[in-house]
Parts: C-alpha cells; structure tokens; sequence
C-alpha cells in the first residue's frame, strides 16, 4: 500500500488550518500593538504622542516579525521565540499599568501568557 501523509500533516505546499488558539494568539498579538499606540497617544505630550504612538508599536511589530511570526525573518531557538512573544506581552502590560489600568493590564498578561503557553506547547508536539 503506498505511504500517505498523515491527516494531522497538511499536504506539501499547503498550511495546517487554523484552530481556535491560533486565532486567539493573533488577537493576543494585535491587542498588544493596539495598546503600545493606545499608550504612545495617551502618555506623551505633544508632539512626542506621535511619535510614541507610532514608533512603540512599529517597533514591536517588526520584533515579531524578526523572530516570532511564522514566517520570521530570523529563525531563533523557540525559547528565543518564547522570550521575545514574552517581552511584548510584558510592554503592553506595562502600558496599561502606567496609564492607570492595572486590572486591563492584569487580565491581558494573565490571558496572553495562557494563550502563548498553549500555543508554545502545540508547537512542541
């Protein structure tokens, strides 16, 4: 009988669908940049909001880019990876803190560091 690919492995050329946490890592992922323009806009006088609320999630995003998203540009140890997903996760904490929002920032570290562990563990099996 010839040899198949397993049904858990996409065909060659193809991507494996999208499954739940997928999806809510990508939403992990855009409500931390949103934050970081959120916090630039709102913590700095003029015209240094502009600049923070354009740089700090620009910079965040080509982060990522480099070394998390599927498709980095540099390939890193996962851990690496992990780091990096962290530090990000951290900064928008951070930034909800320091504009008054300790439980948003609470809430979102406690759900984005869940949904990157799950994620990171699935990526591991």
């Amino acid at each position: 009988m010839p040899d198949s690919a397993s049904p858990a492995e996409p065909a060659p050329g193809t991507r494996a669908p999208l499954s739940a946490i997928d999806i809510l890592a990508f939403l992990c992922e855009l409500f931390a940049f949103a934050t970081l323009a959120i916090w630039g806009f709102a913590s700095w006088p003029f015209p240094w909001n502009i600049v923070a609320g354009i740089g700090a999630p620009l910079l965040a995003i080509l982060v990522w880019a480099l070394f998390v998203s599927p498709r980095a540009v540099i390939p890193v140890h996962p851990f690496v990876r992990a780091l990096v997903e962290l530090l990000v996760y951290v900064a928008a904490t951070i930034a909800w803190w320091s504009m008054g929002q300790a439980w948003v920032g609470l809430i979102f570290g406690v759900v984005a560091v869940t949904i990157g562990v799950i994620a990171g563990r699935r990526r591991f099996a």
